[in-house]
């Protein structure tokens, strides 16, 4: 199938605004931490086909670029492409509906037992696991990148630049977008 014949597929039959707001809400429900995105992913493009790979790249990168959460940014975009403002609306409120719902609750849990040592240890659990889950992700969604020495470049530097010499994401941007640009540049062809 063609991503043309993909995107008149989601555009032609949009998902109704309850199935979206259930869709969004069991991610929300089931996924922690950076696995949110790779569970959009799963739900988007693989388990409903909503989107197609290329589209969900192309959001990806747009919620990357926005203001806050990553996984929000990508239901706001998913969402409106596929329903608009309601469906936007919809999706977002279906993925942090949960998580909400999850930190008040630990948050009176915590506040009533922040005291206890073994709370600390759950929670230096939990930092790990999420950890794992977004380096997985991470390596999951930009499978096709580490095969490239190209990419794997441009990975490797992006990371040096922001874990050893502790430069900000504005800065890293400003040194590494132009150097891929200039990488992944459209060749003429002869």
């Amino acid at each position: 199938m063609t991503l043309a014949a993909d995107i008149s597929i989601s555009k032609a039959d949009p998902p109704k605004l309850g199935d979206l707001f259930i869709q969004f809400l069991l991610i929300g429900a089931i996924s922690f931490g950076g696995g949110i995105i790779a569970y959009e992913r799963i739900l988007l493009v693989e388990k409903r086909k909503w989107l197609s790979p290329d589209e969900f790249m192309a959001y990806l990168a747009i919620s990357q670029t926005m203001p806050g959460l990553n996984s929000v940014n990508m239901a706001v975009l998913s969402g409106d492409h596929l329903r608009g403002a309601p469906g936007a609306f919809i999706a977002s409120i279906g993925l942090i509906l949960p998580g909400s719902l999850f930190v008040l609750g630990m948050g009176i849990l915590y506040a009533s037992a922040s005291n206890h040592p073994l709370v600390n240890l759950i929670l230096i659990g939990i930092a790990a696991a999420a950890s794992g889950l977004l380096a997985a992700i991470t390596y999951r969604i930009g499978e096709d990148n580490w095969r490239h020495l190209k990419s794997l470049l441009i990975i490797v530097v992006t990371f040096l630049l922001m874990s050893i010499a502790k430069l900000s994401l504005p800065i890293v941007l400003l040194i590494m977008a132009p150097i891929a640009i200039y990488l992944y540049r459209p060749r003429q062809s002869a």
